[in-house]
């Protein structure tokens, strides 16, 4: 699996509470027609910490079965705070044929970095699949410093990082002290300029939920050195990416989608429809894109 490129971290859609196989169906197809590289389902947008395991293992399967039509990589997300469930979650994106697993770090008990460390060899150790770490020190509490990063990377079936810790001193020392191949993926879409071209490969993006064909122009862009058109594209995508943030992801993000007529307004809790105010706010940026 080339992981690379514009790849999107795609929203779980639901009706009366299972997901709405039709639907994702076409979300998924929807992002492979307008240029996405990869599709990263059961992530922080897909809702996956509320799903059980057959439904987990459902929508791989379905994203597997879909992207193979079109030689598409699957990134499945599999990460939680208990290393042993994390490894079962592993297990079951292997058998619905995923490519490689995205994992986050555990969350909430705050591990060390040799904590961090002994997670994640541990996964490694007990199932035969690539592995992207997830640094999203806003949402978990815990950091990955680089230097756990570097140790991590010599792990051979660690292959990359996701880095959404919003410093690019970081980023630039991981990619300085990993291998050549190792890679690391912007995961925040406002950053993808800047630490793509510090040598990242490309983003998992929120935005690209809303507009999979400018997210996947900018990165193609930055990819073939048109640093003015990527500059040009980066600007134009602000405001949007602004949107997708002014409540907890993924409300935006899949009330946008609601808007644009692409799903149902239906998340399971602890989330729970977007309020009003906010609601209209993102309406005027829709608006704004001609996207309703």
């Amino acid at each position: 699996m080339d992981i690379k490129g514009a790849m999107v971290a795609i929203i779980t859609p639901f009706r009366n509470g299972e997901i709405d196989e039709e639907i994702y169906r076409k979300l998924v197809r929807r992002q492979i027609d307008n240029g996405i590289d990869v599709i990263v389902p059961a992530g922080t947008t897909g809702e996956a910490v509320t799903m059980d395991t057959s439904e987990y293992k459902r929508l791989v399967e379905i994203t597997v079965e879909e992207c193979s039509k079109k030689d598409i990589g699957v990134l499945a997300g599999a990460g939680t705070n208990d290393t042993k469930k994390v490894v079962v979650l592993a297990e079951n994106a292997k058998e619905a044929g995923a490519d490689a697993i995205l994992s986050v770090t555990p969350y909430y008990n705050k591990p060390t970095q040799q904590g961090l460390y002994e997670h994640y060899a541990y996964i490694a150790r007990e199932v035969d699949i690539p592995i992207v770490l997830y640094n999203v020190p806003g949402r978990t509490s815990v950091n990955i410093l680089p230097e756990t990063v570097s140790r991590l990377s010599q792990i051979e079936n660690v292959i990359g990082i996701k880095e959404a810790s919003g410093s690019l001193r970081q980023v630039s020392q991981i990619i300085e002290n990993t291998p050549s191949d190792f890679v690391v993926i912007s995961g925040d879409d406002f950053l993808t300029f800047p630490m793509m071209a510090l040598g990242a490969a490309g983003v998992i993006s929120v935005t690209a939920n809303v507009a999979p064909k400018p997210v996947s122009e900018q990165v193609g862009a930055i990819l073939n050195g048109d640093f003015e058109k990527a500059k040009e594209l980066h600007h134009y995508l602000h405001p949007l990416h602004e949107a997708m943030f002014i409540e907890t992801n993924p409300i935006p993000v899949k009330t946008a989608c609601h808007l644009m007529g692409l799903v149902e307004e239906e998340f399971k809790l602890p989330l729970c429809k977007m309020g009003d105010a906010d609601k209209e706010k993102l309406k005027a940026v829709l608006q704004s894109y001609n996207f309703i």
